[in-house]
């Protein structure tokens, strides 16, 4: 039976992504690693703070591995959460596993603990280009339900490529922040149609943000997250210079479009609004070489 990668907890999502039996914790629950800013609120806490991380295989290969779990406060990052992810980072320069992966779920920083929530985002965007810098590839993985936003969306387009699904979705501001910001006639976050269709997974990956759609199946990712083990981070100036390059050209192609659905038309896809429609195999099919 196809496990569901959207309904899965973090837990479930690391035994399912990497070779069974292999994971191993760092500072699990029994440690009782947790914030002490939600206990002075009087907010309910977590013995892991809302995310797990440890080493194990994938592929036979070595790898670290975080994973951050919705179903607490939306895998919102706190001090103890991001120092977690932070650390794990930077035991990869130290023992050298040939990924590290990053099974993001966040809606960004977590507001309860505000500045130190804020101080470790910058910390992890700071270890992550480190261990890239290194020459070992971070790779994320997206598909849960409350998507890859704030914070964590800017860390997740700082890694070498993201692995999403239709399901996962990935963006700086999310829909109700924009509509409580703009109003609703700048983004009506209700419109449930229009929010996947601008941060989904599908169109992320038309423009280019996401490196690959799969299934919603943790073996979907589980196959695409050993493809990018093979994957060499460029971290020089061409690299740098291709991708500014890369977002002007961008603006001057679909700077006038007011729908991600004129997008996918200039793009030269036929019949674009049927894409919403597609499983991602049909989806890649379709729009093969038609990506920004």
């Amino acid at each position: 039976m196809t496990q569901s990668y959207y309904e899965a907890s973090a837990r479930e999502r690391l035994a399912a992504v990497l070779d069974p039996s292999s994971f191993q914790e760092i500072l699990p629950p029994s440690a009782r690693v947790m914030s002490p800013h939600l206990r002075q609120l009087d907010t309910p806490a977590a013995f892991d703070d809302g995310i797990i991380v440890g080493e194990g295989r994938l592929g036979g290969q070595p790898v670290l591995a975080a994973a951050q779990e919705g179903g607490f406060m939306g895998g919102a990052v706190g001090e103890v959460h991001g120092a977690k992810l932070v650390g794990l980072l930077e035991r990869a320069l130290d023992t050298r596993p040939t990924a590290v992966l990053l099974l993001v779920e966040s809606g960004g920083v977590r507001l309860h603990e505000a500045n130190a929530g804020l101080i470790a985002v910058s910390e992890v965007m700071r270890a992550v280009l480190a261990v890239r810098g290194a020459g070992i590839p971070v790779i994320v993985l997206d598909g849960g339900q409350f998507g890859c936003f704030g914070g964590m969306g800017i860390v997740a387009r700082l890694c070498d490529t993201v692995i999403i699904s239709e399901e996962g979705r990935l963006g700086l501001s999310g829909p109700e922040v924009i509509e409580t910001t703009c109003g609703v006639e700048e983004f009506d976050s209700r419109d449930r149609a229009l929010v996947w269709r601008t941060v989904g997974g599908k169109h992320r990956t038309l423009l280019g943000e996401a490196g690959e759609l799969v299934a919603d199946a943790t073996a979907a990712f589980r196959a695409a997250a050993i493809r990018a083990l093979a994957l060499t981070p460029d971290l020089s100036l061409e690299a740098l210079e291709r991708e500014h390059a890369a977002l002007g050209q961008r603006i001057e192609r679909f700077g006038d479009c007011h729908d991600a659905v004129d997008i996918w038309r200039a793009l030269g896809i036929e019949d674009p609004e049927r894409l919403p429609l597609l499983e991602a195999a049909d989806f890649n099919t379709v729009t093969a070489g038609k990506r920004a």
